[in-house]
């Protein structure tokens, strides 16, 4: 995995995401437990990275979210409690028998056998090879999924970031060489492209409605050795920022707004599907944190949909860029700046004493200013759940977005027209 940092006044900038460089600096939380993960990509040449010392983490979410359709476990956790508090003829209640609460797990585990049985023959083995540079002149087997059946292929970017040579083992056991299409800009997705037809695909869910809890499923090749490995758990968060390292732990960026899983992901498993119950795919695996247990992280799926669309439409892929520093707005910001509401995001110069507005850049040109506060993109509000670069994200470049922005006490409707996130702005 090769990723430049983006240059800023301030060093402390260097470390710092592209969607924070362009969308504005992390929002102020809580302090919470911080660690660094693992990329979950198997180098069996290379000696296991030496634990390092755990680094605050990000906050700045870099995605868009869509709405989900999948059937979800909550179902089945209902049926489960509906069972074992049914209620008798005279309102009280009985204890179910075994059969009844067996029935239960039995529906729970059709369910993941038929999800697996959807997704799993889209599901392939890439192993990389370099001579040096990132990969440091070793083999490096990752996972991947075929989202077209011409050979279009979804994995992680470090899987495939500075590799010589690319092979795709298909679930059929065939291997095909494979290119690497484009890497994305913005987060740690990559697509590879092998040359085939009629290949099985993975149906894609959406995730912007996914619930802590619900059933997830993910499928891989870890330790580079067992493949079509499938592990179970839940959804055990949402919106996770850390920061991940490569397989040589020589380099780490920032991930932003992932879903955590308890489902096991280990080196080898980058790339692949995380699933839902209905057997769609909601995100990509792509890192572990190897200090604990049941603790694995995935790429929401809406954030590769823009960029598989690129690429089937034969153009380069890119990202939208609005160009602006930002701050979230709550109720206790509010106060103290006094402004004339408690959502939105504030543009706010950097904190290397950049202006809020990047100059020359489409918010420039659209005449946005420091101190405007965007509470809405199309409508959309912008809120902590969804801010400015959530909203934007789904979009392409040249795509036309109105932004509701209120300035000195009254709402104001702003087009902007999205430009491309620039490699080195």
């Amino acid at each position: 995995m090769t990723d430049s940092d983006q240059p800023a006044e301030d060093p402390t900038d260097q470390l710092q995401p592209p969607e924070v460089l362009h969308y504005g600096p992390p929002p102020s939380q809580p302090a919470r437990p911080t660690w660094d993960a693992n990329r979950a990509w198997s180098s069996p040449t290379a000696p296991a990275p030496a634990p390092r010392e755990a680094r605050g983490l990000g906050v700045m979410p870099v995605v868009t979210i869509a709405l989900v359709t999948a059937i979800v476990s909550g179902s089945l956790s209902a049926a489960a409690v509906a069972n074992l508090l049914r209620p008798t003829s005279n309102g009280s209640l009985t204890v179910p028998t075994g059969s009844s609460v067996s029935q239960v797990h039995l529906d729970e585990s059709s369910a993941v056998i038929t999800a697996v049985a959807r997704v799993k023959p889209a599901v392939v083995v890439i192993q990389s090879h370099s001579s040096g540079g990132v990969l440091g002149g070793a083999n490096g087997i990752g996972s991947g999924f075929i989202f077209d059946p011409n050979g279009w292929i979804l994995t992680n970017k470090h899987v495939v970031a500075g590799a010589d040579q690319i092979s795709v083992q298909l679930n059929d056991s065939r291997v095909l060489a494979g290119r690497v299409y484009g890497i994305d800009t913005l987060t740690d997705l990559a697509i590879v492209k092998i040359d085939a037809t009629d290949l099985p695909v993975a149906p894609l869910g959406v995730s912007e409605d996914l619930q802590v809890g619900q059933l997830a499923i993910a499928i891989g090749n870890p330790l580079g050795t067992f493949e079509n490995t499938v592990t179970t758990g839940v959804v055990s968060g949402l919106g996770r920022q850390i920061r991940a390292g490569d397989a040589t732990s020589t380099s780490s960026e920032q991930l932003n707004n992932l879903i955590q899983t308890d489902a096991a992901i280990n080196p080898g498993n980058s790339g692949g599907p995380l699933i839902n119950s209905a057997g769609q795919v909601i995100g990509i695996n792509t890192a572990v944190n190897q200090n604990a247990q049941g603790i694995g992280f995935a790429i929401p799926i809406s954030v590769a949909r823009p960029i598989l669309l690129l690429a089937l439409n034969g153009k380069p892929l890119a990202r939208p860029w609005i160009g602006v520093y930002y701050t979230p707005i709550d109720k206790q910001l509010a106060k103290d700046r006094g402004l004339a509401v408690d959502h939105g995001v504030l543009i706010d110069p950097a904190a290397s004493g950049a202006p809020g507005v990047f100059p020359g850049s489409p918010a420039d040109k659209a005449g946005l200013k420091d101190g405007d506060i965007v509470v809405a993109v199309d409508g959309q509000p912008v809120d902590a759940t969804h801010d400015l670069a959530s909203r934007v994200l789904p979009h392409v470049p040249g795509d036309v977005v109105t932004l509701s922005v209120v300035r000195g006490g009254s709402t104001q409707q702003v087009r902007v027209t999205l430009g491309t996130l620039p490699a080195n702005p």
